[in-house]
């Protein structure tokens, strides 16, 4: 019997931004969609973020950014699982991101991302057709 794996998912606030409203909510919002969810918590260094990712076995990191360190920590975190071989796990951010950095970050491996007035049911369906369990054959 093939069993489908859930969408593990790791939501992180990297850096020094302190605000993470929108990172609960959107972790609910997976939780609620069936995604398996980790929280990785505030002021996470992109280091600890893909460390995480790695260990967690996760198929997307969900990247939250309002303090415009966004173009630095989103790249580092696509350096760091390119360095460490694992060029399968979906990237996606949101938050304070202007519209003129968005073509920069999608070029350097962030599949999507959500700015303010993107709808939780747009993200999940985003999620959903996007990404699919790493290693599970169907």
């Amino acid at each position: 019997m093939n069993q489908k794996r859930k969408i593990r998912i790791l939501v992180a606030k990297p850096g020094l931004d302190g605000h993470d409203r929108g990172a609960r909510i959107i972790a609910r919002a997976y939780r609620d969609a069936g995604f398996e969810v980790v929280y990785s918590g505030l002021h996470q260094t992109p280091e600890q973020i893909v460390q995480a990712a790695i260990q967690e076995d996760v198929d997307m990191i969900g990247l939250s950014s309002l303090a415009g360190a966004h173009m630095y920590l989103f790249t580092r975190v696509a350096e760091l699982l390119h360095e460490n071989g694992v060029d399968d796990i979906v990237i996606c951010g949101g938050g304070i991101i202007p519209e003129e950095d968005i073509p920069k970050l999608k070029k350097v491996g962030i599949k999507e991302i959500f700015t303010p007035g993107s709808t939780l049911d747009d993200i999940v369906k985003w999620v959903k057709k996007n990404v699919k369990p790493r290693g599970v054959s169907y």
